[in-house]
């Protein structure tokens, strides 16, 4: 991660950047008249708001940015700045600046998450000595009003955002469900949170059918990872569950998938990684809230004695459940430890997967598709803090005309319905477990992974929802 600390004044060897807003005189000493008149003119009448003065140590770098009607879209518009210029910044070599800010406190750090965010790269299988794609790697803070404090934050959220990356690029060779299950014991005992793996036998006498039978055709066994964060002083009388889907590789099973569909099944896993990097994030910013974290792995493949179409599956909770599609199996793990989170009383139970592509083809990668179940306040709350930190929230209706595309005339339920409402009929499916209890379900299936570079996020793993979940339980959640 790039380097980021506060100085009462710049340091001379360092080049800098002045940060401004479009309605904000220049007015620095450390341009001159001649370069102000230019930025002025050139901006004014060719809207030109990034420019770069060699001055042959060093550079000075001037970026103006627009202030939108809504303030979260100016902190939008800054994180994408912040991309940009880490380009440039690269291009050109530079590796420390010192950031000249006239903007406010909040401004100037979406400006610098942006940098922070655009830095990652995933090079561990690389094997060139040069692979570092970043050489720059060190910016400081030079703004009155912001605090040692306010970087640590900074940091602590953009190391989760890296660590949910690293574990959704990881491929399925090294990244099973027990290596998921490990990887999240270690962020678990790096934060100081509770966790506890359970294996297949234990799995087998919970009876946890949905789980057992997507792994039917793995020579892999699934894991179920509990993590729990329950700091001296919580606030919530009840807890917040996140469940995230962890299948570690999706074939489709016996309904196998075409391999263009395959080529990114690693990813399968993006909302257990998600989830439990949110959870490592709030421990180390010490949220005074508790949180219960499900976790069910798994990989999905047609091998050996695989579930099949036709398959009657009775889940954790008794319910009877007829298999209509097999590469429908996110769902099944999920009703699962849905199921087993009702044991806790929670407040709330969010979940987050990449479960259809009905998502993605409805609203693309500019947000995620979400459903809700008893949690009107819940959900306004969420969407709010999706615009704050732009990963925003698309509501899907959720009327009771549509379990009826979940029926089955054979069982309780079926796993897949009808050709239409995908995204919902998978969120009706996963709300059955869930009794009465508030319940948010998140596709993510659109936002969890970008084949091309898209701003800060980059491409590959985007490590989307890990700041929508912190925002969320810091400034909402725990008000409850």
């Amino acid at each position: 991660m790039i380097t980021i600390d506060k100085l009462l004044t710049p340091k001379n060897e360092y080049s800098n950047i002045i940060l401004v807003d479009e309605k904000t005189s220049l007015n620095h000493n450390l341009l001159s008249q001649e370069q102000e008149v230019y930025i002025n003119n050139q901006h004014r009448e060719n809207k030109q708001n990034f420019f770069a003065f060699n001055n042959i140590h060093s550079w000075l770098i001037v970026a103006i940015f627009p202030i939108k009607k809504e303030e979260y879209k100016t902190m939008e518009e800054l994180r994408k700045i912040g991309a940009k210029i880490l380009d440039f910044l690269d291009t050109h070599h530079i590796s420390h600046i010192n950031l000249i800010s006239k903007a406010s406190k909040e401004e100037t750090l979406s400006f610098v998450q942006g940098v922070v965010l655009s830095s990652y790269c995933f090079d561990d299988y690389k094997t060139d000595p040069q692979r570092l794609v970043h050489p720059f790697d060190h910016i400081s803070i030079i703004h009155s009003d912001i605090e040692i404090s306010d970087i640590e934050k900074l940091k602590i959220i953009s190391t989760a955002v890296e660590k949910c990356k690293d574990l959704v690029n990881e491929p399925v060779c090294s990244l099973n469900a027990t290596g998921l299950s490990e990887a999240l014991t270690n962020l678990s005992l790096e934060a100081g949170i509770r966790v506890e793996v359970m294996h297949k036998k234990e799995i087998e006498h919970l009876k946890m059918g949905g789980l057992l039978a997507v792994n039917k055709g793995s020579v892999d066994e699934p894991t179920f990872t509990i993590m729990e964060y329950k700091p001296k002083g919580y606030k919530n009388k009840k807890p917040l569950l996140l469940v995230g889907k962890g299948i570690v590789y999706d074939t489709g099973g016996l309904n196998i998938k075409p391999g263009d569909y395959m080529e990114e099944m690693k990813t399968d896993m993006a909302g257990a990684a998600m989830m439990a990097c949110a959870i490592y994030a709030c421990a180390l910013l010490s949220l005074p809230v508790h949180i219960i974290g499900l976790f069910p792995a798994t990989d999905n493949r047609p091998n050996g004695n695989a579930y099949a179409s036709g398959d009657i599956i009775n889940m954790y909770d008794g319910t009877n459940v007829e298999v209509v599609n097999t590469d429908a199996e996110g769902r099944m793990i999920l009703a699962d430890a849905l199921a087993f989170a009702k044991q806790y009383n929670p407040a709330l139970i969010v979940d987050a997967a990449t479960l259809t592509g009905a998502a993605q083809r409805a609203i693309g990668p500019f947000g995620c598709a979400v459903v809700q179940n008893n949690a009107e306040e819940f959900i306004n709350n969420m969407k709010e803090a999706g615009n704050l930190t732009y990963e925003r929230l698309a509501e899907f209706p959720f009327w009771e005309e549509y379990d009826q595309i979940i029926k089955s005339d054979i069982a309780d339920i079926k796993n897949s319905g009808e050709k239409y409402a995908g995204m919902i009929s998978a969120g009706k499916f996963l709300a059955h477990f869930t009794s009465d209890f508030p319940f948010i379900h998140l596709d993510i299936a659109g936002v969890a992974y970008f084949e091309k570079k898209q701003n800060y996020y980059g491409y590959g793993a985007t490590g989307w929802g890990v700041r929508l979940m912190v925002e969320f339980i810091e400034k909402y959640f725990i008000q409850k």
